[in-house]
């Protein structure tokens, strides 16, 4: 029987990991919000399912899978997939691989200090709160989820590039401040790697190599594209709010060294310059 990838979110990320499992023989499939998405995964080649977390997936959709890939944020009441469908995952007689997608945003702020997998999560913000609940949930499972805490992705379509030409990058100055960011291209290689690896319970950082300020990443795709950096604008006078506020109330520099030993991998971008100037060829 050929695998089976049944990606509860089909998200930006599972769709490269699709793309390097899917010359191996993997069947792809996913769940959309809208029956509209639900379409286009279909056109694309994916098994699509609608799921809203109002109800359960249809009768044998979950048939015949083998692996795992959820990343759905979780809601107040919780994860929607273990919520209707954990008992039936358990169940599942071929499952190899279970991942979950969470986000280094469970370690809350460390001051700008490195974080690794034993650092104690420390969420701040509701939306942490209800990751590192999904986490503990997932990990919970029988066999546990690997957990994958992703960095700030980034990649084709959804870069600072696309900011820069957009007209909406900000060149906003923290002294201090530092980010921690990954290509999306290289989460779907961590993802195989663990594949071929299961290490139930697991939990891998997804990050580069190096934590930048968004001001320095700003310039340098500026600079790729050939245009004039927007002005600096201190942090005290940018006037930020909601998600953007949330976004520079937390500092800490993430380590991924555990994914690298463990998975025995290099990254294909080890920073954002690798990784912009990759995307900045390919337009």
């Amino acid at each position: 029987m050929l695998p089976r990838l049944f990606c509860f979110g089909y998200s930006y990320s599972a769709e490269f990991l699709a793309r390097r499992l899917r010359p191996r023989g993997f069947r792809i499939a996913g769940t959309a919000r809208t029956a509209e998405r639900v379409t286009a995964l279909s056109a694309a080649g994916v098994e699509g399912y609608h799921f809203d977390g109002t109800a359960k997936l249809p009768a044998g959709a979950l048939e015949g899978t083998t692996h795992i890939l959820a990343s759905i944020p979780p809601d107040a009441a919780g994860d929607a997939a273990l919520r209707w469908h954990g008992a039936d995952l358990v169940r599942l007689p071929g499952l190899a691989w279970t991942g979950y997608l969470s986000t280094t945003g469970v370690y809350g702020d460390s001051g700008g200090a490195w974080v690794d997998e034993t650092t104690p999560v420390a969420p701040q913000t509701e939306r942490a709160k209800r990751r590192a609940a999904a986490e503990a949930a997932w990990l919970a499972l029988t066999p546990p989820a690997h957990v994958f805490r992703l960095a700030g992705i980034y990649g084709p379509g959804r870069s600072t590039l696309d900011q820069v030409r957009a007209g909406t990058a900000r060149r906003i100055v923290k002294p201090g401040q530092a980010f921690s960011r990954i290509h999306v291209a290289d989460i779907a290689q961590v993802l195989e790697a663990s594949i071929d690896r299961p290490n139930p319970g697991a939990i891998y950082n997804l990050c580069d190599d190096q934590p930048a300020a968004s001001a320095e990443v700003v310039a340098y795709a500026c600079g790729l594209l050939g245009v004039e950096p927007p002005p600096e604008i201190p942090f005290d006078q940018a006037q930020l709010s909601g998600l953007s506020l949330s976004f520079y109330g937390e500092n800490r520099r993430v380590s991924n060294a555990r994914a690298k030993r463990e998975l025995d991998l290099e990254l294909l971008y080890p920073t954002y310059r690798e990784g912009l100037r990759a995307l900045a060829e390919a337009d």
